[in-house]
């Protein structure tokens, strides 16, 4: 998606001038080049499991997000680099895109039934993967996978009273370059390894947590960025003609991003250097792929998120004030997020002439509890349907997705942030995915149009 310049960790982000104006111009010149980066690398906002997105193409999101035990697209490189072996064609090139539409409700006391501002992200995706060998096959792709991303207009704490404007965006895109090797016509093992670039921008009233000067009500205005190496493993085995199992792991993007912080209290205003945490969590996931007739085809995946460990909080440290008599700072944002199990369930019928219909269904906790949640990161989603459609146009295979995805009410009597800015709150989350993707198999399979659906 791409609303390239703000995305996640803990940031807050208002308009105010900045105190001396220290590091502003290295950093626009910075946002510059990083924008154009992220511009190339299709960074997206996403909204799904937490903030995991349940699917990164057409083809995945059709049929509920389900991917491990195929190897009939591009998106595999990323879900399950192993399943490049099992490909019926020389290689394939797949380009697509999903526009993500978010519509968030809160309230308050003070806001009763505020509608968040309609965002609508673009999160591009692109793979190449060509086979060398019977035994080997390699590949190289974009995809984001993660992000979130708000605007709210509320009524604000004291002594920020009044309409404040509460923005965030966050993002993870990584840049994949995989293998796979298969030893026999039925096993493939395979993995990849490439840089994850983030980016974080929060706007808005925040109350500090600590350790550093507990209580204290701020307007922060933080944007950082930075990059880590992540990789990921998968297997794939044909147990059957019509049935193929996989299983895959993905690698947590701990991120230690950089940029500046400005900082509003009652008692002044002055911009930092940060260093921010931000770290995506690691998944384990296995999956089947049933072909029941000729025609049909069912599929289900079980995927691990190890939410507690990636989001248990929020780290930032901010350094070299402009304004000297503020002191360095060290903040602590608790999120407390639990693991979730992602249960996706997928179903295609094919139709002669390379045409498809595709149906899925996704169910997954609430990772955040009540106590920590907040406007700058919703993700009170549970559940996800789907529907997608594909056909053969040339020498094209194109697919159409549409995800709805949706939680239950979430009620927040007593917050566990300093201040009580959430107390007596309710939120609500639900959010649309419309996706295309074209595929070009490249090889004596190419166009083949067949009824038999590959695997």
């Amino acid at each position: 998606m791409l609303s390239a310049e703000e995305l996640h960790g803990l940031q807050f982000r208002r308009r105010l001038p900045s105190p001396g104006g220290k590091g502003v111009p290295v950093r626009r010149s910075r946002q510059i080049l990083l924008g154009t980066a992220l511009s190339l690398l299709g960074v997206g906002s996403a909204l799904a499991d937490g903030i995991i997105l349940d699917g990164v193409s057409a083809y995945t999101i059709g049929r509920g997000g389900t991917n491990l035990g195929f190897a009939d697209n591009g998106s595999i490189l990323h879900d399950n680099p192993a399943a490049m072996g099992q490909i019926e064609s020389d290689g394939m090139f797949q380009l697509g895109a999903t526009g993500l539409w978010t519509e968030f409700q809160y309230s308050d006391p003070d806001n009763v039934d505020v509608v968040g501002q309609h965002q609508f992200y673009v999160l591009p995706e692109i793979s190449y993967i060509r086979k060398m060998s019977e035994q080997w096959a390699f590949g190289a792709g974009i995809f984001s996978p993660a992000g979130f991303g708000s605007i709210f207009n509320l009524n604000g704490p004291a002594p920020f009273t009044g309409p404040q404007r509460y923005k965030s965006f966050g993002s993870l895109s990584k840049l994949l370059f995989g293998a796979s090797y298969t030893p026999d016509d039925r096993l493939s093992f395979g993995a990849t390894i490439g840089p994850a670039l983030s980016f974080a921008n929060f706007e808005g009233p925040y109350t500090l947590q600590g350790p550093g000067f507990p209580g204290l009500p701020t307007l922060l205005d933080m944007e950082v960025d930075g990059f880590a190496l992540v990789w990921s493993a998968g297997v794939q085995y044909q147990l059957t003609d019509s049935t193929s199992i996989g299983a895959a792991y993905q690698s947590r993007s701990k991120i230690q991003a950089t940029g500046t912080t400005s900082v509003d209290t009652p008692l002044g205003s002055s911009s930092y250097d940060t260093d921010a945490t931000i770290t995506w969590p690691q998944s384990v996931g296995v999956g089947v792929r049933q072909q029941l007739t000729s025609r049909q085809v069912v599929s289900m995946d079980v995927i691990w998120f190890d939410w507690s460990a990636a989001f248990d909080s929020f780290d930032i440290t901010l350094t070299n004030p402009s304004n000297q008599a503020f002191p360095d700072l060290v903040e602590q944002f608790p999120l407390n997020w639990r693991d979730t199990v992602s249960t996706r369930l997928g179903y295609e019928y094919h139709f002669d002439g390379g045409q498809v219909i595709r149906a899925g269904y996704v169910y997954h906790r609430n990772p955040s509890p009540a106590n920590t949640m907040t406007v700058f990161i919703p993700a009170a989603l549970e559940q996800a349907a789907s529907l997608g459609y594909g056909w053969m146009w040339r020498e094209w295979n194109i697919n159409l997705a549409y995800m709805y995805s949706f939680g239950s009410h979430v009620y927040e009597d007593d917050s566990a942030l300093i201040g009580g800015d959430y107390d007596n709150s309710e939120h609500y989350d639900q959010t649309h995915a419309a996706s295309i993707s074209f595929t070009k198999l490249l090889g004596p399979k190419q166009g083949c149009g067949c009824s038999v659906p590959v695997r």
